[in-house]
C-alpha cells in the first residue's frame, strides 16, 4: 500500500473491524480502509500475520490494531468489537472476512467434527460478528456490513458439501439481517467471490492436484484468477456512500463464472 495521500470523506477518520485480516482478502480490505482513512481493527488467529498487517497499515500512515479472535467463539467476537469501539470511539464499518475452507471427501465420507468446524468458523462466526457488530452500530449512527459469501452460495465444487452449506447460510444470514436492520441504518450485503488468488486457493487446488491454469480457465470467463484488491474494492464500494441504495445484494466478483 502507498503512503496515504487524498483520504475519502466518506471513509476518512471513520472506524472499521475486518475479520480474517491476517493476510488474502481480509488483509487488503484492511489496507484498502486504512487507504482510504479509517481507523482499522484488523483480527484474526494468526497473531504474527495479522501484526504484520497492521505493521503494513501503519508504514503507510495509517492507523490499525490488531486483537486477537476466534470468530467461532462469542466471547472473542464481543472483545473484538468492544476493542473497535474502545480504540476509535465507534463502529461505522465491517467487513466478515473470515473462512476456512478444507473439505476432499462426499459428504457421506465427511467427519460429523469437520463439519462442526466448518459450520462455525464460516457460519456461526458471522451470526456473532453481525449481533456484536449491529448492537455496536445502533449505539451509534449506524453503518454498514459486508459478509463474504462465495459463488458457492449459488453453484457449489465437487466434495465441498460443508463449505457450500456454510456459504449458502452466509447469504441467507446476510439478507434476513438487512430486512431488519436497514430500516435502522444499517446496510448489510455481500460479495461473492469467485476464484480469487489467495493462499486458501492455492492450497485447495494443490490439495486436490489440480493445474492451476487449468482452474483458472475454468472458474472464470477471462482465464485469470481474480486479485485479493478487486475483492477490496467492491467490499470499499459496498460500505461507501456511492452504493447507499444496494441493501441485502449479494455482488458476484467471479470473472463472469456465476454467468456461465
Amino acid at each position: 500500500m502507498s503512503q496515504l495521500g487524498n483520504l475519502d470523506p466518506w471513509f476518512a477518520g471513520r472506524s472499521a473491524v475486518v475479520t480474517g485480516g491476517s493476510g488474502g482478502m481480509g488483509r487488503a480490505i484492511s489496507l484498502a480502509f486504512a487507504a482510504s482513512g479509517c481507523k482499522v481493527l484488523v483480527s484474526d488467529v494468526a497473531d504474527a500475520a495479522g501484526e504484520e498487517t497492521v505493521a503494513l497499515v501503519r508504514a503507510a500512515g495509517g492507523e490499525a490494531q490488531y486483537v486477537h479472535t476466534d470468530v467461532s467463539h462469542s466471547a472473542d467476537v464481543k472483545a473484538m468489537v468492544g476493542a473497535a469501539v474502545d480504540f476509535h470511539g465507534g463502529l461505522d464499518f465491517a467487513v466478515n472476512a473470515a473462512a476456512i475452507e478444507f473439505e476432499v471427501d462426499y459428504l457421506a465420507d465427511l467427519a460429523e467434527d469437520d463439519w462442526d468446524r466448518m459450520l462455525n468458523v464460516n457460519l456461526t462466526s458471522v451470526f456473532l460478528c453481525m449481533k456484536h457488530e449491529i448492537n455496536a452500530m445502533m449505539a451509534g449512527e449506524g453503518g454498514a456490513i459486508v459478509n463474504i459469501a462465495s459463488t458457492n452460495s449459488y453453484r457449489p465444487q465437487p466434495h465441498q458439501s460443508a463449505y457450500t452449506a456454510s456459504k449458502f447460510g452466509v447469504l441467507g444470514l446476510t439478507k434476513s439481517a438487512a430486512v431488519d436492520y436497514a430500516p435502522r441504518g444499517i446496510r448489510i450485503n455481500a460479495i461473492c467471490p469467485g476464484s480469487i488468488d489467495t493462499p486458501m486457493l492455492r492450497g485447495a487446488i494443490a490439495k486436490r492436484g489440480r493445474d492451476p491454469e487449468e482452474v483458472a480457465n475454468r472458474l472464470s470467463l477471462i482465464g485469470r484468477f481474480g486479485t485479493v484488491d478487486e475483492i477490496a474494492a467492491a467490499a470499499l464500494w459496498l460500505c461507501s456512500g456511492a452504493s447507499g441504495f444496494t441493501i441485502g445484494h449479494a455482488l458476484a466478483v467471479d470473472g463472469g463464472y456465476l454467468a456461465r
